[in-house]
């Protein structure tokens, strides 16, 4: 859902470096997301981690597909 007074949609240009370019390729191969889909998520989960930072730190549990879980503490 959009907010009334903001556009759907914002186009913005940025630059990145050869590292960025790597991983963003990458991730899209691994997944056959679009770029523009794989920044979206990669922007909406470097919020959530910064939001965890900045309230003294937190953790993640990600489960594998071995149904193993692992927990990563944010400081």
């Amino acid at each position: 859902m959009t907010e009334p007074d903001r556009p759907a949609l914002k186009k913005v240009t940025v630059n990145l470096g050869p590292r960025a370019v790597d991983a963003l390729d990458a991730a899209c191969a691994r997944t056959g997301d679009t770029k523009t889909d794989t920044m979206n998520r990669a922007l909406v989960v470097h919020n959530l981690v910064l939001g965890l930072v900045e309230h003294g730190g937190g953790s993640l549990a990600v489960r594998h597909p071995d149904g193993g879980i692992e927990r990563i503490h944010l400081l």
